[in-house]
């Protein structure tokens, strides 16, 4: 096959102007737009309304529903999504008759949550039901609204400009059975011809499996991978609303990143690893397995080639291809002098507990008494872990520390005095490193740092590692 699978990411969704114009239109597809499918997330910020905010915590819809009693506080929230996503509809569509079809479809889906929402909350007033029990399924129906909204409203305006849109509902609205995810694709894909049809997708997909459950709120990349597998796509591409660079932009500022150009899944994995996904883990997985490349483009800068990450690229000669990091980690130690010779035993209980707690496991140090796990989890989740496994070892010293994590990443970064001339640079700004980590692979160095250090850190770092090269357009161009 020679068509492609392609993802918008949300705050370029929020742009229709843009997407038709760079993504739909640009370029070689001015004249036939044809030969793709389209999986589309929810306009930034619905599905913050919808669950929670992601990078305040704020509770919504969902968060709301699943900790109140009486019901009033989630119903309110629910009237302020429809709200938003009016509001939305009304800058969308001009025509009054467009925009009474628009919200008429997506008050349907509202209206029809809430009752299902209803029905379980008075169900479960009942010492026989726990609510618990259903709040996954709540959470997966929440979520499902914003890619349906987005996804109807993408495939209605594309119509109105003349390109033959499809509107590929994966959500299972009413749907009585739940099939396997890739058995729920290839149904819908069956009749599809992309020669002719634009097939517009929901990037949420209910299945047998539950995404949620696995990936939570990166489950419309899961379906955006598994689309691409199903359909034996010949390449899978991301558009967001920037390259994928050199560092972050906001922190070393927007003249001296670089679009990375080239780069392999394993650079990819890293980049996960510390939260900075350019695709979840999982998701790579099945566009690795079936050697199917990935690319990740700037909507706003169509004329860019972006950064095509396949499974043997590694660069003509080595060089760090991105600096990244994380704060707000947490180191977790474990020190009991009975630890000599019986290390696994004490790791194997403490990696259950974090397990147990949902805490993440960045990267580790071991000593012959010591255990240290970096771990991203809040503050609430690591005094859980840590009151674990202190009555796991009462003879040992459990203690923990907020820290950030600094890393140099590259495809290739087997340089004779790197390493050297990375903690050159840290220290040439005064930064005290706590710990540092490259394995024998060579693809990453880390190095663990106090957090107040962690913006100056990327900055210095990408300065001595990248701007010094003057890469130009890209690191390697794709």
């Amino acid at each position: 096959m020679t068509h492609s699978v392609e993802k918008i990411g949300g705050t370029s969704m929020s742009d229709y102007t843009a997407v038709r114009d760079n993504v739909i239109l640009g370029g070689s597809h001015s004249e036939d737009p044809y030969g793709r499918i389209f999986v589309v997330s929810a306009y930034g910020g619905v599905t913050n309304l919808l669950l929670e905010n992601k990078s305040n915590g704020h509770p919504g819809v969902y968060a709301l529903f699943a900790e109140e009693d009486d019901g009033a506080l989630w119903r309110d929230a629910l009237k302020d999504v429809d709200k938003y996503l009016r509001e939305i509809n009304r800058a969308l569509f001009g025509k009054e008759d467009e925009l009474k079809e628009a919200n008429e479809f997506i008050d349907g889906r509202l209206k029809e949550a809430e009752r299902c929402m209803d029905n379980l909350h008075k169900l479960c007033q009942h010492g026989h039901f726990g609510l618990e029990d259903h709040l996954l399924t709540v959470r997966e129906m929440l979520a499902s609204i914003g890619e349906v909204h987005s996804a109807w409203n993408t495939a209605k305006l594309l119509k109105r400009d003349g390109i033959n849109a499809r509107f590929v509902d994966l959500s299972g609205w009413r749907m009585e059975v739940a099939v396997p995810l890739d058995e729920h694709i290839a149904q819908e894909l069956a009749g599809i011809n992309l020669e002719r049809e634009l097939p517009i997708v929901t990037g949420y997909a209910y299945c047998k499996e539950g995404l949620m459950a696995t990936f939570d709120r990166g489950y419309s990349e899961m379906t955006f991978s598994r689309m691409a597998v199903i359909s034996r796509a010949a390449e899978a591409v991301i558009h967001k609303e920037y390259h994928l660079s050199s560092a972050d932009p906001r922190l070393v500022g927007a003249d001296k990143v670089v679009p990375i150009g080239r780069t392999n899944y394993d650079v990819a994995d890293q980049l996960a690893n510390l939260g900075m996904e350019a695709i979840h883990p999982r998701a790579a997985k099945g566009l690795r397995q079936d050697d199917i490349p990935l690319r990740v483009k700037n909507t706003f800068e169509p004329e860019h080639s972006g950064t095509l990450i396949t499974c043997g690229y590694t660069s003509e000669s080595p060089c760090v291809e991105i600096i990244a990091g994380r704060k707000q980690v947490y180191a977790l130690e474990v020190f009991d002098q009975d630890m000599v010779g019986s290390l696994w035993q004490y790791e194997q209980k403490v990696l259950n507990h974090i397990q147990r707690f949902k805490g993440t496991v960045i990267t580790k140090d071991i000593n012959a008494n010591t255990i240290t796990h970096y771990l991203g989890a809040s503050l609430k989740t690591v005094k859980r872990i840590v009151k674990a496994v202190s009555e796991d070892f009462p003879s040992a010293e459990v203690s923990t520390r907020k820290v950030a994590i600094v890393s140099a990443i590259g495809s290739d970064m087997k340089v004779p005095g790197m390493l050297a001339k990375t903690v050159s640079a840290l220290a040439s700004a005064d930064i005290s490193i706590l710990a540092m980590h490259q394995s024998m692979r060579q693809v990453d160095m880390q190095f663990v740092i106090n957090e107040d250090d962690y913006e100056q850190a990327v900055a210095n770092l990408h300065r001595c590692l990248v701007e010094v090269h003057d890469h130009g357009d890209a690191i390697c161009a794709a």
